[in-house]
């Protein structure tokens, strides 16, 4: 049976399968390109209304007549619950990693592993009503409450009345949210690490840890900050389970002056506020806006973490290749 074939010898059904390639690429940028454009013609007025000080000032004010607009509390507070829910995720997850990766038994290994990736398929709400109903109680009783006796009247970020549902609650619990998508990403990258840089190192007489620091980190070390800036990504993004669990205070009392005080998030004041803006409003219109920033720094945060970690992969692939 003879193959139908185009002009300039390619069979059909490779033109077509090309075609279809090309719409499907094309589809997910036009995709993209939407989103921006709508968060842009969106979020219009209250670029108009408030300009540069939409980014840096802290009112917020939905009252109609006196409306004024503040994004810095919250941009500000997203960047501490994520960067403090990297502080303490990161390194546990990094140590995960290292256990699947080098030190776990077979047996175990494909458990865990398991276990740890259905830890990622978690809805974030759960985590958000374990937080508050049971997670809340022995945060505040166990670390909020002795850290703020003895170092609050000293230390400004442990001052404050700890009641549990905080800037350092959504920031734990935040935390544990990000730990499966980094260690996951990160004992694949440390698998990835060829096997002829742990036997070096097992030759000049290394222990399993020294075989970690001298072979295994530093080959992986990029990818490994890739995995981690997923994580970021997530925990920039995460919405519900913040919103349950910060204790959602706006304007400038939103600023994250304490650990224990109440906050908000760019995800968690869009949650909030949402439904109770008018369409056309300038409120509506600050919302997206705040939502037009984040999308931006979430967008930013996942190319630098792919450009990392795909780095790492074309290291692996040169070495085999070698």
């Amino acid at each position: 049976m003879e193959t139908v074939k185009l002009k300039g010898g390619s069979p059909v059904y490779d033109k077509v399968f090309k075609i279809a390639s090309a719409i499907a690429a094309t589809y997910i940028l036009a995709i993209i390109v939407l989103i921006v454009f709508q968060l842009s013609s969106g979020s219009y007025l209250i670029w108009a209304h408030e300009g540069i000080s939409f980014l840096t000032g802290s009112d917020w004010n939905a009252v109609e007549g006196s409306e004024s607009y503040g994004a810095a509390p919250y941009i500000t507070g997203t960047f501490v619950t994520a960067g403090l829910a990297m502080i303490i995720g990161v390194p546990i997850s990094i140590g995960i990693a290292m256990f699947l990766s080098e030190l776990a038994p077979k047996f175990l290994r494909s458990a865990l592993s398991f276990v740890i990736e259905l830890l990622a398929a978690v809805p974030s709400v759960i985590y958000g009503l374990w937080g508050m109903f049971v997670f809340r109680d022995y945060l505040r009783d166990w670390i909020e409450t002795p850290l703020n006796n003895a170092f609050g009247n000293n230390v400004w970020f442990f001052s404050g009345t700890p009641f549990g549902l905080d800037i350092f609650t959504a920031s734990v619990v935040l935390a544990i949210m990000i730990i499966p998508t980094i260690a996951s990403i990160s004992r694949e990258i440390m698998i990835a690490v060829p096997n002829s840089q742990r036997e070096a190192a097992y030759m000049l007489g290394a222990t399993k840890w020294e075989v970690f620091k001298m072979a295994v980190i530093p080959y992986s070390k990029s990818g490994l900050v890739g995995a981690s800036i997923l994580g970021l990504g997530r925990a920039v993004g995460e919405t519900m389970a913040v919103t349950m669990l910060i204790g959602n205070a706006t304007g400038p009392q939103a600023f994250p002056t304490s650990l224990f005080g109440p906050g908000q998030t760019m995800s968690s004041i869009i949650a909030n506020e949402f439904a109770e803006a008018s369409q056309g409003s300038l409120h509506m219109a600050a919302l997206i806006g705040v939502g037009l920033i984040l999308f931006i720094v979430a967008i930013a945060i996942n190319i630098v973490a792919q450009l990392l970690v795909s780095r790492v992969i074309k290291a692996h692939q040169g070495a085999v290749l070698a």
